[in-house]
């Protein structure tokens, strides 16, 4: 697929992306009356006024004909939409029915990555070859029912490493840690016990019991595959006993995961504790002597061919897809091109493009692998009342995604150009390297989890209306579609696609900029927005029923 926007338009006030496509994009508010050049040299004169982010018809359209933007069909016109009308909800619907695809398998021309050829970032060396941009000792409930005492540890440790109704908690929790740190007495006030660690993440969540085994084993897989994330040096497991997600379902996951055994575990069962205060004791120690070990680890050079990006959007806007996106998928291919890796979620935002992904696909076993997937996904949503088309949030609406479609066909640009090599079902690790897709649904924190779950070490997340999200154990950078946005929340915004929309510079160049701030992140020298926030979001996906 083609770039979407160019660097030599200047201050473009609207924009037709692909030379197929018969509607154009308003790039900034656009007053009824306007003439507007339509890039055949006619000149167009609006019938309505056009808001900033929305689209307009560049033709007479009649009830049932196609609409098209980033050349495919985008949806279908209920009525029939005049010349210089905008495109909405009154008018247009979810279609997914398309042309041919724009990609054919195995004409993928690499970007040229000269300039990247030696580089490397710093980051965490595993025994088992992976490389973690991040080092950070993890706390697992097996079971809803451990959240309250995940909690106690959180606060319990928050306090000894730097909050009162665990006072007690509090104090064993200070002798511990001296005791595994060594004395303190010398530290310099503010110093930090263990410089080369990044913290201790708690997850919670509400599943483990009640649900289908399907359930049970689908959060065993996906805990597994935050234990042996390369970013985590080990993990303490908190268990109650008697739920279904079992420790030895947890254990078999992992061994899947890490079958040398390298990453060390701490399994704990409360039922078979002598009480609450052994229980919390014992889970302290396991968790000081882990940061201990942790600490022993330091940052040192690893290829880029050791990053694997995770690429999401949330709160996406009618920029996203012009400008965020397809710099997001501009890094992508770099990567691949250096040996990399990248994983493209968000099943439901990839319905009407699936086309495209077919093409791109390696083989024929990795398009029906794809097709199985999002196949049996939407039987799945059919099966209670739902459909895909249901997927824009009133605020994608607001801001000009009208459709699944629309929005799908600017989500995908996340993707880049490269190769699929390889298509993954939730919970599954990447193994191949280079661009893998991820079924997962389309809510933000559900795939962000699922990404980290998966093995991305470092998440590019677009938005444009504005998303804090962020992951326990993944650096999550967030890239804004607009200027405006990253103003107006630049305590959440770490880096600005706008300059593309008001034609300033182009994709590739900077493309460039965000895959070096990429590297620094994966190197410890920036910190994401959502870590400095500790904005750590974990959700697992929930595929079946409860019981």
């Amino acid at each position: 697929m083609p770039q979407t926007i160019a660097s030599d338009h200047g201050q473009l006030t609207s924009l037709r992306v692909h030379a197929d496509d018969n509607v154009r994009v308003a790039l900034k508010d656009l007053p009824a009356d306007s003439e507007i050049d339509d890039d055949g040299g006619r000149v167009l004169r609006l019938a309505e006024a056009i808001r900033h982010k929305h689209k307009f018809a560049l033709q007479d359209l009649a009830g049932g004909d196609t609409v098209i933007m980033y050349g495919v069909t985008v949806g279908r016109a209920t009525r029939p939409i005049p010349a210089g009308t905008a495109i909405t909800t009154a008018n247009t619907e979810h279609s997914t029915a398309t042309t041919k695809p724009q990609a054919q398998r195995g004409e993928w021309h690499a970007p040229d990555v000269t300039a990247f050829a030696t580089t490397s970032f710093a980051g965490y060396h595993r025994p088992d070859g992976q490389v973690g941009t991040a080092n950070v000792w993890l706390v697992v409930p097996l079971v809803f029912c451990e959240n309250r005492n995940i909690d106690v540890l959180r606060q319990c440790v928050a306090d000894a490493l730097g909050e009162d109704p665990y006072r007690d908690y509090k104090r064993m929790a200070r002798e511990l840690l001296h005791g595994a740190a060594g004395s303190v007495a010398d530290e310099p006030p503010g110093a930090r016990l263990f410089p080369n660690v990044d913290g201790v993440r708690f997850l919670t969540h509400t599943l483990g019991c009640g649900g289908t085994d399907d359930d049970a084993q689908a959060l065993c897989r996906l805990l597994a595959g935050y234990i042996c994330h390369p970013n985590v040096a080990g993990a303490t497991v908190l268990s109650l006993g008697c739920q279904k997600a079992q420790i030895d379902m947890l254990k078999s996951a992992v061994a899947e995961r890490d079958p040398g055994g390298l990453r060390p575990v701490h399994y704990l069962e409360q039922q078979a504790s002598l009480s609450e205060t052994a229980l919390i004791r014992e889970a302290l120690t396991t968790i000081f002597d882990g940061l201990a070990e942790a600490n022993r680890v330091e940052r040192t050079p690893a290829p880029l061919s050791a990053l694997t990006l995770g690429v999401e959007c949330g709160g996406s806007d009618g920029f996203s897809g012009l400008s965020a996106n397809p710099l997001v998928g501009a890094v992508v291919d770099r990567l691949v091109a250096l040996g990399g890796s990248g994983i493209l979620s968000e099943f439901p935002e990839l319905c009407g493009v699936e086309h495209e992904l077919i093409a791109r696909c390696r083989d024929d076993a990795v398009a029906e692998r794809f097709r199985a997937l999002m196949d049996a996904y939407q039987q799945h949503a059919a099966r209670v009342g739902a459909d895909f088309s249901m997927n824009p949030s009133p605020g994608n609406i607001r801001d000009g995604l009208i459709t699944d479609a629309m929005k799908s066909a600017g989500a995908a640009k996340k993707g880049g150009d490269s190769p699929v090599v390889d298509v993954l079902d939730y919970t599954e690790p990447r193994t191949r390297a280079g661009l893998n897709l991820l079924c997962s649904p389309g809510n933000d924190v559900e795939s962000t989890t699922a990404l980290a779950g998966s093995g991305a070490n470092l998440i590019l997340f677009t938005t444009g209306l504005g998303t804090p999200t962020g992951n326990p154990i993944t650096p999550v950078l967030k890239i804004s579609s607009n200027s405006e946005l990253a103003e107006r929340m630049s305590d959440v915004i770490d880096f600005d696609a706008g300059p593309i929309i008001r034609g300033e510079v182009n994709i590739d160049a900077l493309a460039e900029h965000l895959l070096r701030l990429c590297i620094d992140t994966a190197s410890g020298r920036y910190l994401p927005r959502a870590v400095q926030l500790a904005q750590y979001d974990f959700i697992p996906w929930k595929r079946g029923v409860s019981l």
